[in-house]
């Protein structure tokens, strides 16, 4: 008698980034639309600012969770650590910790429409450099399911699921040309904010952005991608 199970050694870590990814995204949402709205926008932009970037810091950390899975993986060959690319990771972690401090001195009064404006663009920056991360997971991800069946020879018990395999290449790409369009537009709102009469209406369209993708092509969907390339196995 066979049964199929799949190894799950980062799903929970997984799952808890992405439902604050998503939180932390609607929030944003929430606290910038109700600044549009004219209540207390001099409040809810540096508190919508602080919010996004711990979200950040979440998903930085569930991602490099997520790539120490792939480079150790539990009862398999180590991937070379050279194959790990984590300048956008890093992106991830001092623009979220940065977009925090910004945010706290916005609420002090500290310089608040320049200080927002700046963690926008750096939101966007951020949004661009770790634009490739997910598609970097899949790829990853794919050479170690391939390298385990090869080792394993013509009685791998390494299941292939080819139709999920293309289905997960598709939503990593997807999701990377999203993070890209993103942080572009949130960087040319951020700019035209330091620049423009009305610093505070663009600031907060960027950051209604900036939630939205977070919602999107957060580590939901990196969870979702790399669920779909967990290998599954057959046992007798």
């Amino acid at each position: 008698m066979s049964m199929t199970h799949v190894e799950t050694a980062s799903g929970e870590t997984t799952a808890y980034g992405g439902v604050v990814d998503a939180v932390g995204g609607i929030a944003t949402i929430v606290l910038a639309i109700v600044a549009l709205a004219g209540l207390h926008p001099e409040v809810m932009a540096p508190v919508a600012v602080i919010v996004f970037g711990a979200a950040l810091l979440i998903q930085g950390g569930t991602m490099l969770s997520e790539y120490g899975h792939v480079i150790f993986p539990a009862n398999t060959t180590a991937m070379p650590a050279e194959q790990f690319g984590g300048g956008g990771l890093s992106a991830l972690f001092l623009v979220g910790a940065s977009g925090i401090v910004l945010g706290v001195l916005s609420l002090l009064g500290i310089a608040a429409a320049t200080l927002t404006s700046i963690a926008i663009i750096a939101f966007g920056g951020a949004m661009i450099l770790s634009s490739g991360s997910v598609r970097h997971l899949y790829q990853m991800r794919s050479s170690t399911i391939r390298a385990t069946r090869m080792a394993e020879g013509p009685g791998s018990t390494m299941t292939p699921h080819w139709s999920t395999e293309m289905l997960a290449g598709e939503m990593a790409s997807d999701s990377a040309g999203i993070h890209l369009l993103s942080g572009l537009t949130a960087v040319v709102l951020g700019i035209l904010a330091v620049a423009a009469t009305n610093p505070m209406v663009l600031s907060l369209c960027a950051l209604i952005v900036l939630g939205a993708t977070v919602i999107l092509t957060g580590s939901e969907l990196t969870g979702m991608v790399l669920g779909f390339m967990r290998p599954w196995r057959t046992a007798s």
